[in-house]
């Protein structure tokens, strides 16, 4: 699978305005402010081709992102508090909408914040994933924020917390120093090719 070459596809602000799902689909799905854009960015080896905001809950649209053999889907950042009522809503109807349609989904890419425990929000999205069965991974963010001998205590922490969710694999990353980003291409790589 070829990160190099990758084009903006286009963004969608109601579900009922999505494309229809013609090939595998990577899901990228985190709280606001959590590097969403800027994983992305590094996966595909760009500087800008996912908008990196200053501001968190700029991301109000689903945006897709073409490869040659596979789409990613950037969804809405959740849990930002200083968003309106009614904005709140259109982005849970644009994120409940997506998932409700037969959506070619190979993999989503849960993203939590490596140095705090995941939030009511993070834990909320990972049950639901978990419990619809849909095919995830966690990868934790922020990874050289951290001193070496702070990353292995995180780990175990989140490892623990997130117990009750079997086989779930963590991916320990940093969008800063590319640690752990192969790792996720090689994840990304193996769920395309199973649906293939």
């Amino acid at each position: 699978m070829n990160f190099h070459i990758v084009e903006f596809e286009a963004s969608y602000g109601k579900s009922k305005q999505l494309p229809k799902s013609d090939i595998p689909e990577i899901v990228f799905s985190g709280k606001s402010n959590v590097g969403k854009s800027s994983l992305i960015n590094k996966l595909l080896y760009r500087k800008k081709i996912a908008k990196v905001s200053a501001t968190p809950g700029k991301t109000t649209t689903i945006n897709f992102f073409r490869l040659s053999n596979a789409r990613f889907a950037d969804l809405p950042g959740y849990g930002y508090a200083k968003v309106s009522k009614s904005e709140k809503d259109r982005w849970a109807e644009l994120v409940e909408g997506y998932f409700a349609q037969d959506r070619n989904i190979s993999l989503i890419v849960q993203i939590c914040d490596i140095r705090h425990s995941p939030t009511k929000d993070d834990m909320s999205m990972i049950d639901y994933l978990y419990n619809s069965g849909y095919p995830f991974i966690i990868a934790l963010t922020k990874l050289d924020k951290l001193k070496k001998s702070q990353q292995q205590q995180r780990i175990d922490a989140l490892q623990a917390e997130l117990s009750d969710y079997e086989g779930v694999k963590l991916f320990p990353c940093s969008s800063e120093n590319g640690q752990g980003i192969d790792e996720i291409r090689s994840a990304i790589e193996e769920a395309v090719g199973e649906t293939e």
